[in-house]
């Protein structure tokens, strides 16, 4: 086998693991999910992980290859991290607790996006077009799921940011804690003209 067909069927042994390590972790993520959008996301992307494992199964058998049963740590760290960011925002507000879950999953996505885009091109280097176009299917349901991520993500950013605006009024003299945007240029605009 030559070298860049043996790198490819690594990639893909630890793509296969990482997707299968994922299998377990989105229905947790779609459980701790509050906005109705978002845990529809994972729900969703949970099945598009087990259409993934089964692609990457084609992809080895159109390789010639078995894979290798070696866990990818890179995807035990990110779904260990997503875990915790579970656990330590479980109490927060929701919009807060949902933005930090996308965050947790959108650095899922990125590595696998990374992952799967290498594979591709080692995969086209030697020639090998079904595995290509295997590992390219997967890959662009992989950007369409982080796109959908980043789509939710940001009117609850939005929310948030107008939330967290409203906490700055101090409750006891209706006043602002610290100056409105309005307020800060119109002070800057003051000093320009004096």
């Amino acid at each position: 086998m030559s070298q860049i067909k043996e790198l490819l069927a690594k990639e893909m042994s630890d793509l296969l693991d990482a997707e299968t390590q994922l299998t377990e972790a989105l229905p947790k993520m779609a459980q701790a999910s509050r906005h109705p959008k978002l845990k529809e996301a994972f729900e969703k992307h949970l099945l598009q992980t087990e259409g993934h494992v089964e692609r990457l199964r084609a992809a080895f058998q159109s390789l010639g290859e078995e894979p290798e049963n070696e866990t990818c740590r890179a995807m035990q760290g990110l779904i260990e991290e997503g875990e915790k960011t579970i656990e330590e925002w479980a109490e927060k507000e929701s919009l807060a607790a949902d933005l930090a879950i996308i965050s947790a999953a959108q650095k899922i996505e990125h590595y696998e996006i990374a992952s799967y885009g290498t594979a591709r091109g080692l995969a086209r280097q030697v020639g090998l077009r079904d595995c290509a176009r295997l590992l390219s299917h997967t890959l662009g349901e992989e950007e369409r799921a982080d796109f959908l991520l980043t789509a939710i993500a940001d009117p609850l950013v939005q929310q948030l940011t107008i939330d967290d605006m409203g906490a700055d009024v101090n409750p006891d003299r209706g006043e602002r804690k610290t100056p409105s945007v309005r307020a800060r240029k119109s002070s800057k605009q003051e000093r320009g003209a004096a």
